[in-house]
């Protein structure tokens, strides 16, 4: 017998169908964040980030223009199994024009439909309220002027123009998420007006009537973000709140709340209410410092969340982090497949039998069996898994990686 077949016989023994497993993770799709490739430049030539986020770190080689980044995806993607999505931010934009970001339309980024049709991949997006001369005073939506809201509600009109636009052109829904980076860096006067407004604006941004089959929108929450520390307008009651009164998606980014705050446990409750949950995957260390995500406990407690809910079909998972200082690509290898292997550690986890343990208040067996599912030859079954999808087996993506250093991203000086 081989290693696979030995592993899938041990999960069979506990209840778990290792071949439904295997189809139901070919056919989750993941939505890989852009920005990791250029530490969140854009092509709009806009200067430094802006609206409490910083990447950091110089490492050699990232993409300075669509078809460098273009290619670092294809690598990227030749190494993670499966067909996924591209996650898009609305500075992204490719185009000889220069429109400012209340004129974007959607052949603006016909390149993006283009390359992403041609490799069967989806595509996301998100407005960007950030790193513009209009978000310099830290406030967007939910700005005292009326111009300046004026000017950050049509850009949001903009992208979900352009949201529809790529879910019809593939064929597939397109999340268009709203984050917005408002708030104050000392403690406010007046902590209602912001969100006042800031509700107002959201009502006119999504006003107009998109085609619910192609488009699909979130709003995003956060704790603070640097030079923001004192108050966020946005904040999660805010947000879960605006979610439930008027059917939007919450989006949950688990770097965007309190060190002490489970992710993972807010999953199942979300479920309850909304028919789906958007999820923003990072690391935070100490804060929303969006480190490439790694194979560890909060990762599994989400993807465990997301399986026992039977809800891989409810759940929009994407990816944000940015880390400057090692290789790109490599960092979007090891986030998308540790998204991945999480999943598939969820489900080779036999749910009901554990959830029954629960119910019976066998606690004692529930433990053992748990701790037992630790040491489970589930990286046989990753490795499977790999296999059936051309890419390469455990560590040996890297050489590959390593060479594109060397002969590609090298050069780039």
């Amino acid at each position: 017998m081989t290693r696979f077949e030995t592993a899938r016989e041990m999960y069979g023994n506990i209840g778990v169908d290792v071949d439904s497993a295997l189809a139901k993770l070919q056919n989750v799709k993941i939505s890989m964040h852009c920005w990791q490739g250029d530490d969140v430049g854009g092509f709009e030539n806009a200067g430094d980030l802006t609206g409490g986020i910083a990447a950091t770190g110089n490492y050699p080689g990232k993409a300075r223009c669509a078809e460098e980044l273009m290619a670092d995806m294809d690598k990227a993607f030749s190494l993670i199994p499966g067909k996924h999505k591209i996650n898009l931010h609305a500075c992204y934009a490719i185009t000889e024009e220069k429109p400012d970001r209340n004129e974007l339309e959607p052949k603006h980024f016909q390149a993006w439909v283009d390359y992403a049709k041609k490799r069967k991949l989806g595509l996301d997006f998100n407005p960007t309220f950030f790193s513009h001369p209009k978000a310099a005073e830290g406030m967007t939506l939910s700005h005292p002027k009326a111009e300046i809201r004026k000017f950050w509600i049509e850009h949001g009109k903009c992208c979900r123009r352009i949201t529809e636009f790529f879910g019809r052109e593939l064929n597939q829904l397109s999340l268009n998420n709203v984050w917005i980076p408002d708030g104050l860096k000392e403690i406010p006067a007046d902590r209602l007006a912001p969100r006042a407004r800031l509700k107002e604006s959201l009502d006119e941004l999504f006003s107009e009537n998109l085609d619910r089959n192609f488009i699909i929108d979130s709003v995003e929450s956060k704790v603070f973000g640097i030079g923001l520390e004192a108050y966020t307008v946005g904040s999660h009651e805010f947000y879960l709140n605006y979610a439930a009164k008027t059917g939007v998606l919450c989006l949950l980014d688990n770097g965007h709340y309190h060190p002490t705050e489970n992710v993972a446990d807010k999953i199942p409750s979300m479920l309850l209410y909304a028919d789906k949950l958007a999820l923003h995957v990072t690391r935070p260390m100490r804060w929303d410092s969006d480190h490439v995500v790694l194979l560890n406990d909060d990762l599994r407690d989400i993807a465990n969340e997301i399986v026992r809910c039977d809800a891989l079909d409810r759940v929009l998972i994407g990816l944000d982090f940015f880390d400057a200082s090692v290789n790109r690509i490599a960092a979007w290898v090891i986030g998308m497949r540790n998204m991945q292997r999480a999943l598939l550690a969820a489900l080779l986890t036999p749910h009901r039998k554990l959830a029954k343990l629960q119910n019976d208040g066998k606690f004692y067996e529930m433990m053992a069996l748990n701790e037992e599912l630790k040491t489970y030859p589930m990286g046989d079954i990753w490795d499977h898994f790999c296999e059936i999808n051309k890419v390469p087996v455990r560590d040996a993506w890297l050489g590959k990686v390593k060479r594109y250093e060397r002969d590609v991203l090298s050069k780039r000086v």
